[in-house]
């Protein structure tokens, strides 16, 4: 899985340092709560009714298991026990002490996560399929593409004030387990007649109080030229997307009044400007990134299993657990394991500390410490 580079971990170090002279100013006086909003959404804090909350991201869903154990460490030390998380694989705490929030920032930073951009009016965390990468189904692994635009749109200056927030979802799988259609920007791997790879293009999806379903703008975008034509896109949203009223702000709205017709039209005629420049990636840089992605070390098994066999046969427990959270692996011999947020009785999404570091055991002992 993608490990930082110098520049991402001076990036994280840096913003992590920024925020706590913010907090200081806040916390001072020297800045109102109307000053100081925009600077801490950026980050990640909310402000709720009773207590701050902080929203941290889970880049296409993808953790270590260090990086599990740091999140549960954190909901120790500086929450009430437990984090929730999100359906957009995110985790959020809902109860940091504001002065506490940048030491919890550079607790993250030291496990190469951040908060960076997950609220506000920007581009948020790029998610997938949760089984990317393992899943039998897919044509390939979109979490490289997804790193990728994580690169292209944190801190990206033209896109940091957008009418209204914007969300990415990927999925290199016939069956769309990240839910393309309903994000602003849903992007479904193909591959062409020529046999080439790219993406189908879906924008103006959503859910809220006005959900619509994606329209198709592009049915075919080569990897080479998918951020030029994602910039092209977001060049569009930001020019004609309405700001008077935050209802009406997403790009499911515009995409709604002016139709799918005319807003193809201009994204075209605004990629044809831009689509032969510095957004356009070679085929080394994608090389490079889906090397970061590679496999682990899988054994040479056998995926006819007698003994697993012979415990579901003989556990009905277990054999109902296997039919639920049990899912095909593209590797023989090897499996995906879901654990269920779900309790009975309980609050979806909840995870307590010791629950979390229970996951990360588990990983590195039977996951190769991958955890989604």
């Amino acid at each position: 899985m993608y490990r930082y580079d110098d520049f991402d971990r001076q990036l994280v170090q840096e913003r992590t340092e920024q925020f706590r002279e913010q907090v200081k100013r806040r916390l001072a006086g020297d800045i109102t709560e109307e000053q100081f909003r925009p600077l801490r959404l950026m980050n990640g804090v909310y402000l709720q009714l009773h207590a701050y909350m902080l929203r941290v991201a889970i880049p296409y869903g993808t953790l270590r298991a260090d990086q599990l154990r740091q999140l549960g460490m954190i909901a120790r030390k500086y929450d009430k026990g437990y984090g929730h998380f999100t359906t957009r694989q995110n985790i959020q705490y809902n109860w940091p002490k504001l002065d506490e929030i940048p030491d919890a920032l550079l607790d993250l930073a030291n496990v190469e996560m951040h908060a960076i951009q997950t609220s506000g009016n920007c581009i948020r965390n790029t998610t997938t399929d949760q089984y990317a990468g393992a899943a039998a189904d897919e044509i390939e692994d979109p979490r490289p593409y997804c790193e990728l635009i994580r690169q292209w749109s944190t801190f990206h200056p033209e896109f940091t004030y957008l009418p209204r927030k914007f969300k990415i979802a990927v999925t290199g799988s016939p069956n769309d387990r990240a839910a393309v259609k309903v994000h602003d920007i849903g992007l479904r791997m193909h591959q062409n007649d020529a046999g080439e790879t790219g993406f189908e293009v879906i924008v103006g999806g959503g859910l809220g109080r006005t959900p619509f379903v994606g329209k198709t703008v592009r049915d075919f975008i080569g990897k080479n030229d998918l951020f030029s034509y994602l910039e092209a896109i977001l060049r569009v949203y930001n020019r004609f997307g309405r700001r008077d009223n935050k209802y009406k702000a997403r790009i499911k709205i515009l995409v709604h009044e002016l139709g799918v017709e005319e807003v193809r039209r201009l994204v075209e005629e605004e990629w044809e400007q831009i689509k032969d420049g510095s957004l356009r990636v070679g085929d080394e840089e994608i090389a490079h990134y889906i090397a970061q992605f590679a496999p682990p070390a899988f054994e040479d098994l056998s995926d006819d299993d007698a003994e697993f066999e012979r415990h579901k046969a003989e556990n009905r427990g277990f054999f109902n657990w296997v039919r639920s959270n049990v899912v095909a692996h593209k590797q023989p011999g090897y499996a995906i394991a879901n654990v269920s947020l779900k309790p009975i009785g309980g609050i979806p999404g909840d995870a307590t500390d010791s629950q979390m570091e229970l996951v990360a055991d588990l990983s590195e002992k039977y996951s190769f410490g991958d955890v989604r």
